[in-house]
């Protein structure tokens, strides 16, 4: 038995999924024009905010596979300090902060633009019994992920504004320990990103996981 798997956290995250199979921007038609406009405003270095804002009552959630890819992940390496770029609603750092649980122990800092997000993903993670593991930064990562940070990083989530990865990666890149995973959702939006990692000059090793995550490991 593991956290994933049990109470309290186990009907929670069923519970998440449900809510958001159930609630696709696609479906509300105030956010029709907007969709419309998608793939641009979620490649934009400037207009991602405007987008994200607008967005800020939907999960936008990681799918339940990538949720347990990230929990084998960060068991697999005993991961026990954990970055997460894009809170949302917290069902990713539900399954991160599992991992943590049940490796021993550990710290995530997760951050998200959007405070209202953050204040249901920091409810989750009361209700989920792992509330203690978590520091919770709220507004841009450029600038939340810019101190304070550990010594050794050794898994990153990022899932927020996808023009932004680069940029967050530069930010922990120095931290990160060799053979750290770094798991971008999304990341064919984001190729600057994709080419940074995929170049071994640029220390990675990095393939396409399953239909949207890109998986990188960190050489030396």
């Amino acid at each position: 038995m593991t956290t994933l798997t049990t109470a309290p956290l186990a009907p929670l995250l069923a519970r998440l999924f449900a809510d958001a199979d159930a609630r696709s921007p696609a479906d509300d038609p105030a956010l029709a024009e907007l969709m419309n406009d998608r793939d641009r405003l979620m490649r934009s270095k400037t207009d991602y905010l405007a987008f994200y804002e607008r967005m800020k009552e939907q999960p936008l959630a990681v799918s339940r596979d990538t949720g347990a890819l990230l929990y084998m992940l960060a068991r697999s390496i005993r991961a026990a300090s954990i970055v997460e770029f894009g809170t949302s609603f917290g069902i990713s750092t539900l399954h991160l902060a599992a991992a943590l649980r049940d490796n021993g122990g550990g710290r995530l800092i997760t951050t998200e633009f959007e405070p209202s997000k953050l204040a249901r993903a920091k409810a989750n993670l009361v209700a989920g019994g792992l509330a203690d593991l978590v520091e919770c930064r709220v507004g841009d990562a450029l600038q939340t992920l810019r101190a304070d940070l550990p010594e050794r990083i050794d898994l990153v989530l990022l899932d927020g504004a996808k023009a932004l990865y680069p940029d967050v990666l530069a930010l922990l890149e120095s931290r990160l320990a060799p053979g750290a995973l770094i798991v971008a959702d999304n990341a064919d939006y984001a190729p600057d990103y994709l080419a940074r990692v995929r170049d071994p000059a640029c220390g990675y090793i990095s393939v396409p996981f399953a239909e949207d995550v890109e998986l990188s490991m960190r050489l030396h």
